[in-house]
């Protein structure tokens, strides 16, 4: 019997006290890491090739409608900027690498379909994705081979030896099973089969980061143009939109994961619908629709470059400053600070402009002369001062400085926006 029961009990009373603190502090540790992974985040990105707004909007869409219901719906556009140092072809896989790195022609380098020479030091969300969570998994679905080998750059030195996880693609190679005709339905069983395959894939295995491409909807703009084969083609797209859109209800009703969906094309089409590749507003405006509701970019007209940031936000994918800074988009999640950046020289000022969204008034206009990162090294910025966002302009006198290009960059609270200028 101890010599002082009153302090023997207080110890029992202390060290039981201090065991139930234990256990709770264990107990909401686990319940708030059970939250936490029982929501993974996952992103599938669809793109269904050459489907202008124009015709999409009149044709019968029931599963892409559904998608939209959720989220939205918005006319947007891509090309670059007509007449400008970043105007891009309005062509398949040059659109497809703008979304995939959220850059124009200028950064990536992927002109047209043969993709020749891509700038792999832009890189795509897919590599910054896996170099921040190797463990997570990545899938491509793909009418094109091209599309994983060169365009992600699979198992490339230059990508540093990125490896997409589930893949099923190449099946235009496959003349066997699916032997080519004129007048290109083995390009529509072909995707028929790529759009079963990633809803089984995403029932299955679900991927945190999936990529499927359909090709049938381009094949018929070119043979038929605005057409009733074009309204067909738009409607097996969307029917087998449909497959992909029921496996990601099922994971997230049974599965409690959450999905960010978004659906675009890689190009409008011109006058006629036959036809694409020019700089014209039909080519040039595309459209993006989205299980997610987007913040006031989205209500006016995206570019397909904002599908980069807006990926790497919902899943929080830390982006080096020095890649943020080359982004020629804007994320469509969370707050948006500023968009439409442009610059000139005139008389040894240098004068830029934005549109302000009166989100926050702090922000920095950096310059820097060159262009190291296309060669993957990295630019050194000169801090030219700090600007007032909603004064929507800024004057800085670069008369001291030698140069006949220069890379200036507004950064703003979360993000930065940039613009080539040439001294007169």
């Amino acid at each position: 019997m101890p010599k002082n029961p009153s302090v023997f009990s207080k110890s029992i009373c202390y060290k039981i006290a201090f065991q139930s603190f234990v256990l709770c502090l264990i107990l909401a540790s686990f319940s708030c890491t059970s939250k936490t992974e029982s929501h993974p985040k996952k992103v599938v990105l669809v793109i269904l090739d050459g489907i202008p707004a124009s015709i999409l909007e009149k044709t019968p869409t029931p599963h892409l409608d559904a998608i939209a219901s959720q989220g939205g719906y918005s006319r947007a556009w891509l090309g670059g900027e007509k007449d400008g140092y970043s105007e891009t072809p309005t062509i398949s896989a040059v659109g497809y690498n703008s979304m995939l790195t959220g850059t124009w022609v200028n950064k990536h380098n992927v002109k047209d379909n043969s993709i020749q020479f891509p700038n792999y030091h832009y890189w795509t969300i897919f590599r910054h994705f896996k170099e921040n969570f190797p463990q997570k998994t990545t899938a491509i679905y793909s009418t094109w081979l091209d599309n994983r080998t060169k365009l992600l750059g699979d198992g490339l030195a230059e990508t540093g030896n990125l490896k997409v996880d589930y893949h099923f693609d190449g099946l235009e190679l496959d003349t066997v099973r699916f032997p080519h005709d004129t007048l290109s339905r083995y390009i529509h069983e072909i995707d028929k089969t790529v759009a079963s395959k990633a809803s089984e894939d995403i029932n299955r295995f679900s991927p945190d980061l999936t990529w499927v491409y359909l090709q049938y909807t381009d094949d018929m703009g070119h043979r038929y143009g605005n057409s009733p084969e074009m309204e067909a083609a738009v409607q097996e797209a969307d029917r087998q939109l449909g497959e992909i859109w029921n496996a990601i209800r099922n994971r997230e009703e049974n599965h409690n994961e959450e999905f960010l969906l978004i659906v675009t094309t890689d190009h409008g089409r011109a006058q006629g619908g036959f036809h694409h590749g020019g700089q014209s507003d039909e080519e040039r405006e595309i459209w993006i629709a989205s299980n997610s509701k987007f913040n006031k970019r989205f209500d006016q007209k995206p570019a397909i470059v904002d599908v980069f940031p807006t990926v790497a936000d919902y899943q929080e994918i830390p982006i080096p400053r020095d890649h943020a800074m080359e982004l020629d988009g804007v994320s469509l999640l969370g707050d948006l600070f500023a968009t439409d950046l442009k610059g000139k020289v005139d008389e040894g000022k240098l004068i830029v402009n934005w549109k302000n969204h009166g989100n926050n008034p702090n922000g920095k206009v950096w310059i820097t002369f060159g262009n190291q990162f296309r060669y993957g090294n990295k630019d050194e910025y000169q801090l030219l001062g700090e600007v007032n966002l909603s004064d929507n302009s800024a004057e800085f006198d670069v008369s001291k400085f030698e140069f006949r290009n220069a890379k200036v960059v507004l950064e703003m609270p979360k993000g930065f926006l940039n613009y080539w200028v040439e001294k007169e």
